[in-house]
């Protein structure tokens, strides 16, 4: 029997926590997404696909493309059009169109001005799905959007496309199809989770595309984390330390970086080193541990040389404006110091300036 893997595109280029009405607007992937398809590519390399076929719109193209394989496009896998809503925060569809909004939240069939008709969506997206399989042999991968997705979901399981919604695969998941002449209902892919080692951090922290600059900066101070640890009589997750002191300014040029990062990290399923880069600004325990180590080692390198605290913490304070940022500033400081002097004591040499 041949194997479908119907796999959701990656993240687009918006906020997390954002909720857009996204069909036909043509959004590319963000550093987050950029990240997930890399992962997906991670997940499918043991997968032999013959052929990977996808939506025109930029956002699978650029899942699809992580693959590494030549990409067909399908115009018909394309995201239902929603019409006036398409492209909008839901918020503002909210406060525009209230009684229209009200109403889908009961019956999703009703469509917003100038959109797709859910039925519509179906009968494009099945016989393109068979053209896919005609036109291959063995095992694809058709990279596609959520309602299209849902559409196929529905039929195979003789479901109302109104009720398909829990059907819906997150960000670059993927549900497994078989065929033998006829499509078979769906079961859930079972893609091997890949461990985050330094290889694949290097690999994520490429993709997402922080700059050459911050790029040295992460790489000095996973390497500063490990002469840490190194010297520490200590028992650390080293790998784990290497890998998320790589990714740590990931998200460096996003308000609230620390946090950015973490969730992008929990959103790829790594929560450990998403708590060490969540804290990487801001320690929030005395323990010297892997967070501690990160947290030091970050304040230790400024660009990519290693300094002395003094140093960089004199450089860093004169960037502060106001009475609050001199407070954490100072708050910064005594933390980073009060660990230097813990390693210190621990190694009966000065390990660290």
């Amino acid at each position: 029997m041949r194997k479908i893997y119907l796999i959701r595109h990656a993240h687009p280029d918006f906020p997390l926590n954002a909720h857009v009405c996204l069909g036909r607007t043509d959004t590319p992937l963000g550093p987050l997404g950029r990240m997930q398809a890399r992962l997906l590519a991670e997940r499918l390399r043991g997968v032999e696909l013959t052929a990977v076929f996808s939506s025109p719109l930029r956002r699978c193209r650029e899942t699809a493309a992580a693959l590494g394989r030549e990409i067909v496009i399908i115009d018909a896998l394309a995201e239902q059009d929603m019409g006036v809503w398409d492209g909008l925060d839901f918020d503002e569809i909210r406060l525009r169109w209230p009684e229209l909004y009200a109403r889908r939240a009961i019956d999703p069939a009703l469509a917003p001005p100038g959109a797709e008709g859910m039925e519509a969506v179906r009968q494009r997206v099945m016989p393109a799905l068979y053209d896919c399989l005609e036109h291959s042999r063995g095992d694809i991968a058709v990279v596609a959007h959520a309602f299209v997705i849902q559409a196929i979901l529905a039929q195979l399981r003789g479901i109302p496309l109104e009720e398909s919604r829990p059907l819906r695969p997150p960000y670059t998941g993927c549900v497994l199809l078989g065929y033998d002449g006829a499509l078979r209902q769906d079961i859930q892919a079972s893609l091997p989770e890949i461990p985050l080692t330094t290889a694949l951090a290097e690999r994520l922290l490429e993709v997402a595309g922080p700059g050459e600059r911050v790029t040295a900066h992460c790489r000095a101070v996973a390497a500063e984390t490990q002469r840490l640890a190194q010297a520490l009589p200590l028992t650390l997750d080293r790998e784990t330390l290497a890998a998320a002191a790589l990714l740590h300014d990931a998200a460096r040029s996003e308000s609230g970086h620390a946090r950015v990062g973490a969730d992008w990290l929990r959103e790829l399923g790594y929560d450990a080193a998403a708590a060490l880069v969540e804290q990487h600004h801001d320690l929030r325990s005395e323990t010297l541990d892997e967070a501690a180590l990160l947290y030091l080692a970050d304040k230790c390198v400024r660009e990519d040389r290693r300094v002395a605290l003094a140093e960089r913490f004199a450089e860093s304070e004169k960037r502060c404006a106001s009475e609050e940022a001199r407070a954490a500033h100072a708050r910064r400081r005594i933390a980073a110091e009060r660990i230097r002097d813990q390693i210190n004591a621990l190694c009966g040499r000065r390990v660290v300036e």
